[in-house]
């Protein structure tokens, strides 16, 4: 999982307004990353699947039928559902053109493409559906 890091944060302290890093006293560890372990390192997919686990029995759900790229489809689902421009979601979600979006979220897309449907059928009202 690449580090991540907020613009204009220039690491831990920074970002959450923390003089400095408490979580793991002595031993932390800073390589200026905004979502890290509790040592500082960063994070890799065992971490984020056991913290993921851990939100989802708090709210009371079965852990074992959700993995984090639920939260991935959901993101593009709301991003859709809102009317951001599928141009921009592609580029959110780290996709070098909309062509995987579309491929890989096409169920989450239908909102943006059915407006573009009838965005179409505003700008040509007469034209012949069945030809």
């Amino acid at each position: 999982m690449p580090a991540a890091r907020a613009p204009g944060c220039s690491g831990w302290s920074a970002c959450r307004g923390a003089p400095h890093p408490a979580p793991a006293g002595a031993t932390w560890q800073d390589h200026d990353l905004v979502f890290a372990t509790r040592y500082g390192t960063e994070l890799d997919a065992g971490n984020v699947r056991r913290a993921f686990r851990t939100v989802l029995r708090k709210a009371g759900l079965d852990a074992t039928e959700w993995v984090p790229r639920e939260m991935r489809h959901s993101f593009v689902s709301q991003l859709s559902d809102s009317g951001v421009p599928l141009e921009n979601i592609s580029r959110l979600v780290g996709h070098g053109n909309t062509t995987v979006t579309e491929t890989v979220y096409r169920k989450q897309l239908r909102p943006v493409l059915l407006e573009g449907a009838e965005a179409m059928d505003r700008i040509f009202p007469n034209a012949d559906r069945d030809a």
